[in-house]
């Protein structure tokens, strides 16, 4: 499998090469290959960020107990949950699917319903829990792609999301910073890329029944 070697090939870059820069055509089919990831019932209830300004890099450093990989990346990945759920978000989406799948939309009243009664009966925390959750699918289809294309990432929870929202004015769009990629190539200095791969076995890790 590619997948596998790709896989073989990425890590936590720690050491960015400043200098280097994500082409345009890159950047979109990372943009694309996140645009396909999956998320619950298709609503894709966030939004991504894709930082390259220098003098915002720099603030959200700050904000990233100091972390190099966030001003020497080419481009820094904000992925950002919804920190409601409104009935417009899936009334949205069912428009959606009515125009693309050319379905009428009085034929998903019922998916419609559905969808909002579930997410309504959920407590505030699990709605919570649930919007955080979902990002982190878009990441990994970040990291898969990346890998692909032989750009480096590193994922990354060390920032402060509350400084994050501040700075990015989140809260007004009702967004949450929840996870964050920085984007590039590995400096030829970065030791960790030397480094062999720390995993748990496939005996610990899985449990056929």
């Amino acid at each position: 499998m590619k997948t596998i070697e790709n896989l073989e090939w990425r890590y936590a870059t720690k050491q960015f090469d400043s200098s280097r820069k994500v082409i345009q055509e890159d950047l979109e089919m990372l943009k694309k290959a996140v645009l396909l990831s999956v998320s619950s019932y298709g609503l894709q209830l966030y939004k991504i960020l894709i930082v390259e300004d220098k003098k915002l890099k720099e603030r959200l450093r700050g904000a990233s107990w100091n972390q190099n990989q966030i001003t020497d990346s080419s481009h820094l990945f904000v992925f950002c949950n919804y920190t409601r759920v409104h009935p417009t978000d899936v009334d949205e989406f069912i428009r959606n699917v009515s125009e693309v799948r050319n379905v009428p939309i009085q034929d998903l009243e019922g998916y419609r319903n559905s969808m909002k009664d579930a997410i309504a009966n959920k407590s505030e925390q699990e709605t919570q829990n649930w919007l955080e959750r979902q990002p982190y699918l878009a990441l990994s289809n970040l990291l898969l792609a990346c890998a692909e294309l032989k750009i480096d990432a590193c994922p990354m929870e060390g920032f402060i999301s509350e400084e994050y929202n501040e700075i990015l004015n989140l809260k007004e769009e009702g967004l949450n910073a929840c996870v964050i990629a920085a984007v590039g190539y590995r400096s030829s200095e970065d030791k960790t890329q030397f480094q062999p791969k720390v995993r748990k076995s496939k005996e610990r890790l899985f449990k056929h029944i």
